[in-house]
C-alpha cells in the first residue's frame, strides 16, 4: 500500500485515538482523523504544531518517518524508529561485518546508476551525454577517480536549459531551494526504508561523517536524485509556461504540494513500474540480501 504524506504548515493540535491520527487545526476549527497505518511521512512546518508523545510513539511503532523543520520551512530533522525490523540484530550484523572490498564494490555501483541516471535525463533534453556514458563505463570500485563529481559538473552546467549561470550549492538561485527540499523528502524515504529492511543509516557505504547519522540514506538516494531534478525542472517548466515569466520561483504552498509527491512518483525499478516509496524498500532490501551475500548486485531505479 502507498504511504500518505502529510504536512502541516499552520497552528494545529494531533494527537491519538483509537490508532488514528487526529487534526485539530486551530486556524479555521478543522477537525479530521487519518488512520496510523496509512502514514508514511509527516513534515511539521509550522512551530506552532502540538502533538502528543502516545501519537509520537504510535508514528514511531508504525515507521512513520517524522521531519521537523527550520524558520525558513525547510526541513532539518528526521525521526525515525529504534527498531524498524524483527530481524535488526541479524541485518545489522551483516551490515557491521561488510568487508570494504564489497562496500567499494556496492558504492561503485550507486555512482554508475546515478552517472546513468543524470545521462538519461539530458539526453531527454536532447544534450550531448557521450561523456556522461563514458564516465559510467569507467567507474571502478570505489569511485577512486571520483567520475560522480566529474559527471556531476557537467550534469548541471547543463541541466537548467533557462538558467546556463546555475550553480548547485548556491542558496542565491532559486532552482536550490526547490532541489533542497526535494531531497529533504528523498532522504527522509531512503531513510525510512533503510530503518524498515533492518539495517543501520549512520553506516554507510561511501558517506562516512561523524555528525552525519543518515549516511547510507545519502549513499543509497544518489542514483534516486534525478527523479527529483526531473520533477523540479517540470514544476519550473509548467510556471514559466502559465505565469510571466519571472527570474524566481518562491517555494510556494503549491510548489511544496507538488514536490510531496515525491514518494509516489512512478519509476522503473527492475521490470517493473512502481511508486519511488515501494522502490526505496526494494533497493534497501537489496542491499541487505548483498550484506548477507545472497546477491551481488543493489536494485536501483532506472530512467
Amino acid at each position: 500500500m502507498i504511504k500518505k504524506t502529510l504536512c502541516f504548515s499552520n497552528n494545529s493540535y494531533l494527537s491519538l485515538k483509537n490508532g488514528q491520527l487526529v487534526i485539530d487545526s486551530k486556524s479555521n476549527a478543522v477537525f479530521l482523523t487519518r488512520p496510523i497505518e496509512d502514514i508514511g511521512i509527516i513534515i511539521l512546518e509550522s512551530k506552532m504544531i502540538t502533538l502528543t508523545s502516545a501519537l509520537l510513539n504510535a508514528l514511531l511503532e508504525n515507521n512513520v518517518a517524522v521531519i521537523v523543520c527550520d524558520d525558513r520551512h525547510m526541513p532539518s530533522g528526521i525521526m525515525l524508529p529504534l527498531i524498524g525490523n524483527s530481524l535488526l540484530t541479524e541485518y545489522s550484523r551483516s551490515q557491521l561485518t561488510a568487508t570494504l572490498p564489497l562496500k567499494k564494490q556496492l558504492w561503485q555501483q550507486t555512482v554508475v546508476a546515478k552517472i546513468s541516471n543524470q545521462a538519461a535525463l539530458l539526453k531527454r533534453e536532447q544534450k550531448e551525454t557521450g561523456c556522461m556514458e563514458k564516465w559510467s563505463s569507467l567507474v571502478r570500485s570505489g569511485d577512486p577517480d571520483n567520475l560522480e563529481a566529474r559527471a556531476a559538473i557537467y550534469y548541471w552546467k547543463n541541466f537548467f536549459s533557462h538558467n546556463p549561470l546555475f550553480k548547485r550549492g548556491d542558496d542565491s538561485f532559486f532552482e536550490n531551494s526547490l532541489l533542497n527540499y526535494g531531497y529533504a523528502i528523498l532522504r527522509a524515504v531512503i531513510a525510512r526504508s533503510i530503518v524498515s529492511a533492518g539495517l543501520i543509516p549512520h553506516l554507510g557505504l561511501f558517506h562516512s561523517n561523524k555528525y552525519n547519522p543518515y549516511c547510507l540514506a545519502d549513499d543509497l538516494m544518489e542514483p534516486y536524485r534525478p527523479f527529483v531534478d526531473d520533477l523540479v525542472k517540470n514544476i519550473i517548466e509548467n510556471h514559466k509556461a502559465n505565469t510571466e515569466l519571472t527570474t524566481e520561483i518562491n517555494l510556494s504552498k503549491e510548489i511544496k504540494q507538488q514536490l510531496l509527491s515525491i514518494p509516489v512518483l512512478d519509476v522503473h525499478i527492475g521490470k517493473t513500474r512502481r511508486p519511488l516509496m515501494i522502490a526505496a524498500n526494494q533497493t534497501a532490501t537489496s542491499l541487505v540480501d548483498c550484506f548477507r551475500g545472497e546477491k551481488r548486485k543493489i536494485t536501483y531505479p532506472v530512467l
